[in-house]
């Protein structure tokens, strides 16, 4: 008979922290040099010391272990220390602990400020984004991604359009471990598993490469952490055998023997079942469970109709069976991280990850995934539990922002929550946020040819003090189109507002919206394109775009289509650059990707994830025209525009026309503008946003969201009567701002501007 492997306590942990001898594959005396560097420097910039001289930064700091052994031919459980250990080898905390080791007491640790966001400091370092997604992304036969996205011939082509920033994607192993056996992904790579690059996008080594190329270019490589859950890796599976401080990474609880009949079978070749709400309800009487938390996101009959799972009865390390109830927001293979666990073993979990990829890997910047779900609270009886907009999410927030910033990095959030919890979160925690304020509102202008609801959303934006140069604004990402509305539709469900000539509730407003996009983008009028749950549309920006304007067939589409399809993409692309803030766009917006067939995606989709009809996979570069999948397997999918250097040969192809947005955007300062007024309009398909620049000057941006020309007045308390309207894309002087602080313009359809006002006192003054 085997003897259990003892259950070690918190102080053996403290003493030896987590994982047996491993090999580093380090020279102690480099961390030491290089905080011997920072220290001697007299004197730096801001920005240098926001964010430190690229070169040193990517000389690695700090590494994570090297392990690699063959798996062992031998039975797995919990008693079986062989199995136990080849687990811990692998584990996202024992290279967490193993970072900190490195790490902790050098000087370097204490060279960049890292209290407060600095957003326009990251705006500057990084203003336009290219946001990847490597299960789409077609390379040169044999090449890996991140080969592909370290070409210098890529960077080349990014600098002449005016990109910057390279924001990679999810790269790291991911899926889960099932015996000696590593499954899939459920998520596209957002349920990590290991700090290791996953060998299907390349490896560590050409990381750190594109990140060097990126520097040489001017830009920034922006990687993702992921804060609020890991996939069923080594972490999870240890965390079930009850092994030391790992239980302590996720929201589980142990379910004694005498009440597993609460619980539901498991079905064979099973890990575990989401339990029912009656099963979660239960729970939570039995005083197990918090119970039902505000919402179920990716709700599906039979498939997740609650946030909790029941794992299978498990062998822990002391030879004792456990079944745990274990909390995932999303999918079951996501189980979420506790970040207020005695052993704070969630929290090193986090930092760790996001320390290895900017002081080992070399990037510049990190996404937080999904940051606004990291505390959970019982409410009162038959409420649901406190679940979003905790504060404990905010405390998290800072804590992981402000070491990114102490490190010399800066990060940026995705959190679809209210406006109001938008600028919560921003107060001291990430220095941008993803924008959700206004993203399906500019859809819904298209749509409808009316930007009130558009103009509603940033004045509410400006009224609650979210600085729109703290926003990332974005074309497609690798999502589907959000519609939750979640600051009308939650946290503001009863306010009174108003739209279309009638006083609605948040409630009310949000349906309003969610319907209208839905019978415009879906069913007859748009039948490529799908509901997503209650998330949204799946769709790319051009099916979007094509639904819009009436396109029943992409396969039909005539030349004249396109050009109107070209138009509006352009249109949106102004409207997200033309403002303060980040500008960022994928590759599906770049060529020009239509949706997917479903059919080819059945497998994918099968349980209601309909997202991958819009991540067909596409061929930036022009490298491999036959290429029919990606190396991941995505199809591909048809492309309107071509590869980028076709289309840079074409002063009318979308990247050249982006490439004048662009330099406009940069040489007026645009980015790092401040967002002063939202004006009412002559023409309800007009949109004025009138940013104050750096210099004090008043720059104008005006959009016609309508397939109608429009000519009308332009009207605001800052335009200074008498100011001289200079058009920044022209070059040429189009008006004067006359004594009621107007001036005339006119639009064709789907057309945009951006206007410089000319002060006359001080032309004169120049003058004399």
């Amino acid at each position: 008979m085997r003897e259990p492997v003892v259950n070690e306590s918190a102080e053996e942990v403290s003493a030896d922290p987590t994982e047996p001898q491993e090999d580093t594959q380090e020279e102690p005396q480099e961390a030491g040099e290089a905080a011997d560097t920072a220290t001697e420097s007299p004197e730096i910039t801001f920005d240098e010391q926001f964010y430190p001289a690229r070169p040193k930064a990517l000389r690695p700091i700090a590494r994570r272990r090297q392990f690699f052994a063959a798996r062992p031919s031998l039975e797995f459980d919990g008693l079986n220390s062989t199995y136990v250990d080849w687990l811990r080898n692998q584990s996202m905390l024992g290279d967490a602990n193993t970072m900190a080791r490195q790490l902790s007491g050098q000087a370097s640790m204490w060279q960049n400020s890292y209290a407060r966001p600095n957003p326009r400091s990251a705006v500057e370092r990084a203003p336009v984004w290219f946001t990847a997604y490597p299960l789409s992304f077609i390379t040169k036969d044999g090449q890996s991604f991140l080969s592909a996205l370290g070409d210098p011939e890529l960077w080349d082509a990014f600098s002449q359009i005016g990109i910057r920033g390279l924001h990679t994607g999810p790269v790291k192993l991911a899926g889960g471990i099932r015996g000696w056996s590593q499954t899939p992904s459920v998520d596209g790579h957002f349920d990590r598993i290991s700090m290791a690059i996953d060998p299907a996008f390349g490896t560590e080594e050409e990381f750190r490469q594109m990140c060097e190329v990126a520097v040489d270019h001017g830009g920034t490589i922006i990687d993702d952490i992921v804060p609020g859950h890991t996939g069923k890796g080594a972490d999870f599976r240890l965390a079930e055998m009850n092994f030391r401080d790992y239980p302590g990474i996720y929201h589980m609880v142990d379910i004694p023997e005498e009440d597993w009949h609460l619980l539901p079978d498991v079905p064979e070749n099973e890990d575990s079942v989401n339990i029912s709400p009656e099963t979660e309800k239960a729970l939570q009487q039995a005083g197990y469970i918090i119970g039902r938390l505000q919402r179920v996101i990716f709700y599906e009959p039979g498939v997740k109709e609650t946030n909790w799972s029941a794992t299978k009865a498990i062998v822990d390390t002391t030879g004792k069976k456990r079944r745990w109830v274990y909390l995932h927001y999303f999918k079951a293979g996501q189980p979420s991280i506790n970040w207020l666990d005695p052993t704070f073993a969630g929290m090193r979990l986090v930092v760790g990850d996001a320390l290895h990829s900017l002081l080992d890997l070399g990037t510049g910047a990190l996404r937080l995934d999904a940051n606004g779900f990291l505390g959970v609270e019982k409410s009162a009886e038959e409420e649901p539990g406190w679940s979003e907009g905790h504060p404990l999410s905010e405390a998290a927030n800072q804590l992981i922002g402000s070491m990114i910033r102490k490190v010399g990095g800066f990060s940026f959030q995705e959190l679809n929550l209210t406006i109001d919890d938008i600028k919560a979160q921003s107060e001291s925690g990430p220095d941008l946020s993803y924008d959700f304020v206004t993203r399906p509102a500019y859809h819904y202008a298209l749509v409808s040819g009316d930007t009130e609801f558009l103009r509603l959303t940033l004045r509410l934006a400006m009224e609650i003090g979210v600085d729109q140069a703290s926003l990332v604004h974005a074309l497609q990402n690798h999502d589907e189109l959000t519609y939750e509305l979640l600051h009308f539709a939650a946290g503001h469900r009863d306010d009174i507002f108003e739209l279309g000539g009638e006083e609605l509730t948040g409630a009310e407003v949000a349906e309003k919206v969610q319907d209208t996009l839905r019978e415009r983008l879906t069913g007859e009028n748009g039948p490529y394109n799908a509901v997503f749950t209650t998330n949204g549309i799946a769709c790319t920006t051009v099916s979007f775009i094509m639904a819009t304007l009436g396109i029943k067939d992409p396969d039909a589409i005539t030349a004249e289509q396109q050009a109107q399809v070209l138009d509006a993409h352009v249109l949106l692309s102004m409207y997200n650059a033309l403002q303060p803030g980040v500008f960022a766009l994928s590759g599906w917006d770049l060529t020009g990707i239509t949706a997917l067939d479903r059919e080819t995606v059945r497998e994918l989709t099968s349980q209601g994830d309909t997202r991958w009809i819009n991540r067909g996979a596409h061929d930036l570069m022009g490298t491999s025209p036959d290429a029919k999948t990606s190396l991941a397997g995505m199809p591909r999918a048809r492309s309107l525009y071509g590869p980028l250097p076709e289309q840079l040969k074409d002063s009318t192809s979308y990247a050249r026309r982006l490439q004048k947005i662009l330099t406009v955007r940069e040489e007026s300062g645009i980015a790092t503008s401040t967002l002063l007024d939202v004006p009412e309009v002559s023409n309800r398909g007009l949109l004025v946003l009138v940013n104050q620049l750096a210099d004090g000057a008043v720059q104008v941006t005006v959009l016609n969201f309508s397939d109608q020309d429009i000519a009308g007045s332009i009207q605001s308390s800052h335009l200074v009567p008498g100011a001289t309207v200079h058009d920044l894309f022209s070059g040429e002087d189009v008006g004067q701002v006359d004594d009621l602080g107007s001036f005339f313009l006119e639009l064709s359809p789907f057309q945009g501007t951006a206007l410089l006002l000319k002060d006359p006192v001080v032309e004169d003054e120049v003058t004399e």
